[in-house]
């Protein structure tokens, strides 16, 4: 069977991948911090900022595709520990891609709307990128370094993503249907506009990339949506009672990293493959069955 490398599988999206991958692929999975298990899947643990590790797993597993997810993705968190976020989300990337370059094998990356900056959406692949937060330069530095390392790379733009937790990560629906089932009052940006995708859609758009993309792809889901009618919809098919959703703008949170208002993808590129995100509806409703 193929042999297929999934970074990051204790995350959100990896997991996701994982649960697809299987049954197609022969799957190594690798975690650092969170330990966990996935049934048939080979689970590795690595610190991927240290090239001698990474080296050692491309000659062990000798794979024949990479999917790399492994990030520090919290834009909060990457703004005040730059450094430390650096090594994993730009030179670690870079790397890996060198090393698929070296083993002449494809390799999806997984990069972000946040490389925009929010004032002129939908983002095509050809646009120019310019990033308000630390994350979204990183993410930035990490397309240029793979691409210049290996221009076969998909180098793949995900959106904000939702589904069910996994066994070591959620979503952000998981604290918002929290929130709302202990009747609490939910605030919801009214001011800052996405193009969702299921984590299992996301998966299904990165491995259809995996084989038939080089270079910039975007995987949005079907709608732009500001996150307080996402929340409204969550309410309506999750049918949660007496629910609280208050609209809020994004000046009166103050967080670590800046946050672009609008940076809703235009996907079409992906749609034409073969990528078939759900209406957001759809997706959620999938979620409840």
């Amino acid at each position: 069977m193929k042999k297929l490398l999934i970074t990051g599988v204790s995350g959100f999206l990896g997991w996701h991948i994982c649960q697809l991958a299987k049954t197609e692929w022969e799957v190594y999975g690798t975690y650092f911090s969170h330990t966990i298990e996935i049934p048939d899947v080979k689970m590795l643990k690595i610190n991927l900022t240290e090239f001698q590790e990474l080296k050692d797993i491309f000659n062990k597993i000798n794979p024949t595709a990479v999917i790399h997810t492994a990030a520090l993705s919290q834009p909060n968190f990457c703004q005040n520990h730059p450094e430390e976020s650096y090594k994993i989300n730009v030179t670690a990337s870079c790397n890996i891609a060198g090393l698929c370059a070296d083993y002449a094998i494809p390799c999806a990356f997984t990069s972000t709307d946040l490389v925009f900056n929010g004032l002129n959406a939908p983002y095509q692949e050809t646009d120019i990128v310019s990033p308000v937060s630390i994350y979204g330069e990183q993410k930035v530095k990490a397309e240029i370094g793979i691409l210049e390392r290996y221009p076969n790379t998909a180098v793949c733009r995900m959106p904000l993503m939702f589904g069910i937790g996994t066994p070591t990560a959620n979503s952000f629906i998981q604290p918002f249907m929290e929130t709302l089932k202990a009747g609490k009052e939910l605030n919801l940006f009214i001011d800052e506009f996405r193009t969702p995708a299921s984590g299992t859609t996301a998966a299904k758009g990165l491995l259809l990339a995996l084989e038939k993309v080089q270079g910039l792809i975007h995987l949005g889901g079907k709608e732009r949506i500001s996150r307080y009618d996402f929340g409204q919809l969550l309410v309506e098919v999750f049918q949660i009672t007496d629910a609280k959703i208050k609209g809020c703008y994004q000046k009166d949170v103050k967080m670590a990293a800046p946050r672009p208002a609008d940076v809703s993808l235009d996907s079409s590129k992906a749609f034409a493959l073969g990528y078939k995100p759900l209406s957001i509806k759809e997706e959620l409703a999938a979620l409840v069955n």
